[in-house]
């Protein structure tokens, strides 16, 4: 592949020796208004919602659309017939008419693309997950260091005002006391995928290579392509990496204030029960971090409170948020809203805010001056809030039969808690926590400096922290784990 081009020759030697007193960083700030072109990578849903919130960010223009679909190409044409379209992001990567990538395919492409867009000199906006698995995050972050370039992660309650507000009451003003312990939701109901005898066909007009990419070329047994790849472990990261992401890192920014990279001890649970699907990623994922510091634990569940129903099981706290509880009180945040109570209940105070359209001007600004200081979520604090997920998911992958015991090892009141919400959201669809369907992994022991764990389960563990990837297709080495 051909990544150089435009801006990587303004950086040849050559071209350093005449403009000498001008810094590189400095070329784009100089017209701190100029237009910016984006090419986005992928044109389906959230692209879609993507391009309308570019769209109302000054000085910002579409000049570039891939898609392997050529159906949702086409469609995304109408939406901006001026921009030059591909099948093969790297012709995408590759153009001169391109300052921005965005990109929004499915998981197992975010760090390949984001690392070839980087490669040629490209900005890049990435949807999160930042990665597919925790040796491909450290490669992009270290691929972002090495050429320079701007990297965001869509996590846009970064850039939700709120969110300052949040930590000046929780810790300035220490609004409800000392904090004890945090717990985070992802409560939503989600059917069946369907189960196929027959590998399902691929529709003509998409380039099924290029949507394989470094994923394995294995038969898929679900009805759909589209979207329903989530929930396979060689394109997606389940609902743990879909949602989770976001609502951990609004406890690791809000509650942790950043200071817990990865946690140093984890054990997780879960299992994918109850649908027979072709799904494989846990529908039921509950999971404790040892940060250090402050506890945090996690409940999911795509299951309704029983067989039929359309409301989740009851929980504390919101269906998608977190609750932070101290000695004043608890503190339940959620995306665009939160609120303080007191211990008896009462009201202390209310918040709200959006980060969408905000995120992508904060990035666009970032772009603008070359300066990724200015960035809400910088790849590298994508990459930690990623891998919290990244972990949940290779402790329940590496789990063996559950075991009441090896919960208890965890002494902490919200733990157990949560486990016991677990075990009877189970019984209320005929099954147990003991079941063969549900997995439990060991206390796995996380290094911090090699992001490896050690330890009891580690050998069982460490090969879930990367993977295979299909010929043409690697993810390159920038670092090794220590």
């Amino acid at each position: 592949m051909n990544r150089f081009n435009r801006r990587q020759f303004l950086n040849t030697a050559t071209t350093i020796g005449v403009m000498s007193s001008l810094p590189a960083r400095s070329l784009w700030a100089a017209a701190a208004n100029d237009e910016v072109r984006l090419g986005f990578v992928s044109c389906g849903g959230r692209a879609g919602q993507l391009m309308g919130q570019f769209g109302k960010v000054d000085g910002v223009r579409v000049t570039g659309l891939c898609d392997v679909d050529e159906n949702r190409l086409a469609m995304a044409k109408k939406r901006f017939p001026e921009a030059e379209t591909w099948t093969d992001l790297r012709g995408l990567i590759e153009s001169d008419n391109i300052d921005v990538v965005v990109v929004s395919t499915c998981n197992h492409w975010h760090c390949l693309a984001t690392i070839w867009a980087l490669e040629a000199g490209k900005d890049v906006y990435v949807e999160k997950p930042l990665s597919h698995s925790q040796w491909e995050g450290q490669q992009t972050v270290a691929a972002a260091r090495k050429h320079n370039r701007i990297c965001q992660l869509g996590t846009q309650q970064r850039s939700d005002p709120m969110q300052a507000e949040i930590k000046k009451f929780l810790h300035q003003e220490q609004g409800l006391g000392e904090i004890i312990t945090a717990r985070v939701n992802r409560y939503g109901i989600r059917p069946s995928i369907g189960k196929r005898s027959t590998p399902l066909p691929i529709d003509k007009n998409v380039a099924y290579d290029m949507w394989l990419g470094p994923a394995q070329d294995l038969p898929i047994f679900r009805e759909k392509l589209h979207y329903d790849w989530h929930w396979d472990w060689n394109t997606g990261s389940g609902e743990m990496g879909n949602w989770g992401v976001h609502v951990l890192d609004d406890v690791r920014n809000n509650v942790l204030q950043d200071s817990c990279t990865l946690p140093k001890r984890i054990i997780a649970g879960g299992g994918r029960v109850a649908l027979n699907d072709a799904g494989q990623t846990p529908n039921v994922h509950f999971a404790y971090f040892d940060t250090g510091s402050i506890p945090v634990v996690i409940g999911l569940s795509n299951l309704p409170a029983s067989p039929g129903g359309k409301k989740s099981p009851k929980h504390p706290g919101p269906s998608s948020g977190y609750v932070v509880y101290c000695e004043g009180g608890r503190f339940e945040g959620q995306r665009g809203r939160a609120t303080a109570y007191d211990n008896d209940g009462k009201v202390i105070r209310k918040f709200s805010g959006s980060g969408n359209v905000r995120h992508q001007e904060n990035f666009i600004d970032a772009v603008r001056q070359q300066d990724r200081s200015l960035l809400n979520a910088e790849v590298e604090v994508g990459n930690d809030s990623t891998g919290w997920c990244n972990l949940a998911n290779v402790a329940v992958r590496a789990g063996v039969d559950f075991s009441r015991r090896q919960v208890a090892e965890i002494d902490n009141e919200y733990w157990q808690a949560l486990v016991g919400e677990m075990d009877q959201h189970l019984k209320s669809h005929d099954l147990q926590l003991d079941d063969r369907q549900i997995r439990l992994s060991t206390v796995l022991e996380m290094d911090d400096k090699s992001q490896r764990f050690v330890g009891s389960g580690a050998e069982t563990a460490n090969p879930y922290l990367t993977r295979d990837y299909r010929a043409g297709f690697e993810v390159p080495q920038y670092v090794e784990s220590a």
